[in-house]
């Protein structure tokens, strides 16, 4: 498994758990976190609120609940503050997708840290 996801300006670290834009971290909460490691596994692929509930609640039914337009939201608002919320889309079908170029940023920093 890789220790870094790129996509656009977002760098996400799987050992520090959290993400980066530039040389600052989002302090994502560790279910954001693996909500955007999932969405960035398969950038432009939407996937759907029960593929989520799946495979990063573990929950295998549909619970009433609206825990997966909630953690969408904080992340959102995470990215927002760099001007990136928008990278991070609705499907219209269902779902959810991130909407950016997988790869690098043009910022690179220290891998060591």
């Amino acid at each position: 498994m890789p220790r870094f996801r790129e996509v656009g300006d977002v760098t996400l670290d799987l050992m520090h758990r959290d993400g980066r834009v530039e040389d600052r971290w989002l302090g994502l909460h560790p279910r954001e976190f693996q909500l955007l490691w999932r969405l960035l596994e398969s950038p432009g692929e939407p996937v759907s609120r029960r593929q989520l509930l799946s495979e990063v609640w573990r929950i295998d039914y549909e619970p009433n609940t609206n825990s997966v337009a909630v953690h969408v939201a904080r992340v959102r608002s995470k990215l927002a503050v760099y001007g990136l919320s928008d990278i991070l889309l609705t499907h219209p079908d269902g779902g959810y997708l991130v909407d950016a170029i997988p790869g690098p940023s043009a910022f690179r920093f220290d891998r060591h840290d």
